[in-house]
């Protein structure tokens, strides 16, 4: 799915989420293309059936409403390859008004499952789960001072575990022979990057990680990786090292900017890059860049924009209106998150549209 068709799916589930019932009384029908819509049309009724048991009278004539609402939609419906789902329920109004909406949905991607689901809400986690990044990386950051343990998911990076050593400082104090306080300097190492490693497999192993990057100074991730302090089956996902200056929460952050050629192609290492690439051009060559909706319209009807960039935040019909304009002269289009710095720098500062341009 490509990025504008996943950013206007994710519309409708902001707008469907908003819908909300006054009891349970929205219901979510998941049809996938192998079941047959007699079959479903069968279960319906037998649920318009079991509807008459609920107490409230309210309730029960809004569900049963609900059904016959959806029950007269697959009388003409199509069922695609990927599946259907439709959405009907009394929605809140306001004060005591409720009206019958229903919603027919195409999934981006196929849907597996026949569900049925009545709540005060509808039931959308199967089709945000077509939308999420699913990749996630796990992230390692260490010295012999500090570690910090997180995890890159889509665009996020989270921290999970952070850690601080008691290993003392290369300066022996008085009364300790050099060799005697060098031990006790490698066994307080040793146990650092063991409590590493203990700390890592309970923030990590349960996770279906793509694979894992670890940065610090070296020697240090070197001898970390070389004692095999690491779950095996940690260790075993491991797709590189990298020399980051900072082992806190902000040597996360650094570790994913090394790391730019192992994670090409995820969306996060795109829009970061493009949004470099604009920063530098506004410091260098200003004549390149435009920003706000009013400079960047004037120049997509010049036909000098390259690369579009949009918020991920900004209205749906605007950003509509911008792509469609981009799509004409055939500029680039990039959505860019505000899940991470420079993506929320776009919304704050440039008010969320900004071009990189052909010429001056």
């Amino acid at each position: 799915m490509d990025q504008i068709k996943k950013y206007e799916f994710r519309k409708i589930l902001e707008e469907l989420r908003e819908k909300t019932g006054r009891g349970t009384e929205l219901v979510s029908v998941y049809i996938p293309q192998d079941k047959q819509i007699s079959d479903v049309t069968s279960q319906l009724r037998s649920e318009y059936g079991q509807a008459m048991n609920i107490k409230s009278k309210t309730t029960r004539t809004n569900v049963q409403s609900s059904l016959d609402s959806i029950l007269a939609k697959l009388r003409y419906v199509r069922v695609d390859e990927n599946g259907l789902v439709i959405f009907c329920g009394a929605i809140a109004k306001g004060g005591d008004r409720t009206d019958i909406e229903t919603f027919i949905v195409e999934p981006p991607a196929k849907i597996y499952s026949y569900i049925y689901h009545c709540d005060s809400s509808f039931f959308l986690e199967p089709l945000e789960d077509l939308v999420d990044e699913h990749e996630k990386y796990g992230l390692i950051v260490l010295d012999k001072r500090e570690a910090t343990i997180g995890v890159l998911n889509g665009k996020v990076i989270e921290s999970l575990k952070h850690i601080t050593s008691a290993v003392p400082g290369k300066m022996r104090k008085g009364g300790q022979s050099a060799p005697r306080f060098q031990r006790l300097r490698l066994i307080a190492i040793g146990d650092f990057y063991k409590r590493i490693g203990e700390h890592t497999t309970q923030a990590l192993l349960h996770m279906d990680l793509k694979g894992i990057l670890i940065g610090g100074p070296s020697p240090t991730k070197e001898e970390f990786l070389k004692g095999s302090f690491l779950h095996y089956e940690l260790q075993d996902k491991i797709l590189g090292i990298f020399d980051v200056a900072y082992t806190d929460e902000s040597g996360l952050y650094e570790l994913v900017d090394k790391a730019e050629e192992v994670l090409e192609g995820l969306d996060l290492v795109r829009e970061r890059k493009l949004m470099t690439t604009l920063m530098k051009l506004l410091v260098n060559n200003d004549t390149l860049v435009a920003y706000g909706e009013r400079e960047v319209r004037r120049k997509l009807e010049q036909g000098a924009v390259d690369t579009l960039l949009v918020s991920e935040e900004l209205d749906k019909e605007l950003v509509h209106d911008l792509v469609e304009m981009a799509e004409v002269i055939g500029s680039e289009v990039e959505l860019i998150s505000t899940e991470f710095e420079e993506g929320s720098q776009l919304k704050r500062a440039f008010g969320g549209v900004a071009a990189i341009l052909r010429y001056g």
